[in-house]
């Protein structure tokens, strides 16, 4: 596809050190990845651009040797909708006790969970980017009580935020469901932890679109089995897919999904980054360059 969509430009596939090594080191003007192994874009001194299939870049980010050229992302206007309906759905799956319904059925007990109404649950966002600021859009407009936080000071009509890590206890401690959709940076790498589940009333549920390596899991586990924590639905993990001997697969107070929550569609993808590379090399600015301070 992006032969067709390109036909000017020659597209090779490297997909490790040594396939990098059988490429001429001149020919090589622009990469397309998404986790590249660490030193091997420095091998190419005519880099131009580097872009990464999908909205995070953290992975290419990890490179300690990663060349001082631009680095964009994937930005799908449908990708937001589709993060947004997989957390409508899981806090729904809270909201209206499904976990609870769940944990019946397998003891074969009818009981009907107390229901309440949607300004009646309080979620909060972590992550106040294009997907944050849609999914807290979307929640709020089905009646969810929404609030938001992020690193830095952001302002929303519509619904309170919070900004910085010292306001961030008192916007976790009376919120049923926190969502985390926050980028990957070294400094939210571990930020749901001891001190942060702590911090979250008793009670609550935790919902993980994020990145995998923004939870600590054995803290999380701590949390769920002392019963501070009412439950977790995760969709993305530090490694994946998720190691068959995971205690997260059988954890009866987790449920796991297959980084479904949503992804950028191909035709998009091949849009955005034959575009980039036209750009780049007629020597014109890229489109959704990434701030490599912030680390998006």
């Amino acid at each position: 596809m992006l032969e067709e969509a390109a036909p000017e430009f020659d597209f090779q596939l490297i997909r490790n050190a040594e396939d990098a090594q059988a490429v001429p080191a001149d020919a090589v003007k622009g990469a397309i990845c998404w986790h590249p192994p660490h030193g091997v874009l420095k091998r190419f001194p005519q880099l131009q651009i580097v872009s990464s299939v999908a909205a995070g870049v953290d992975n290419t980010l990890a490179d300690p040797e990663l060349p001082q050229v631009p680095v964009c992302r994937v930005i799908d206007p449908n990708l937001a909708r589709g993060m947004a309906e997989y957390v409508a759905w899981a806090t729904l799956y809270y909201h209206r006790r499904f976990d609870e319904v769940a944990a019946d059925r397998a003891a074969r007990s009818w009981r009907t969970p107390v229901q309440q109404a949607a300004p009646q649950t309080r979620v909060g966002i972590m992550g106040l980017g294009v997907l944050g600021n849609t999914v807290a859009d979307y929640l709020a407009n089905l009646g969810f009580d929404v609030t938001g936080w992020a690193r830095t000071a952001r302002d929303n009509p519509a619904w309170r935020t919070y900004a910085g890590s010292d306001a961030l206890p008192e916007f976790l401690a009376d919120r049923d469901v926190v969502v985390c959709l926050l980028p990957l940076t070294p400094l939210t790498n571990g930020i749901f932890n001891q001190q942060t589940f702590a911090a979250m009333q008793p009670g609550a549920a935790f919902i993980n679109c994020g990145r995998g390596e923004h939870l600590v899991v054995p803290h999380l586990l701590d949390a769920l089995d002392s019963g501070h924590l009412r439950g977790a639905m995760l969709d993305v993990f530090a490694r994946e897919p998720l190691a068959q001997d995971s205690p997260l697969w059988s954890h009866p107070k987790v449920l796991v999904t297959p980084h479904m929550a949503s992804s950028a569609r191909f035709e998009v993808i091949v849009e955005q980054v034959v575009t980039n590379l036209r750009r780049a090399f007629a020597g014109e600015a890229p489109v959704n360059a990434i701030d490599r301070t912030r680390g998006y």
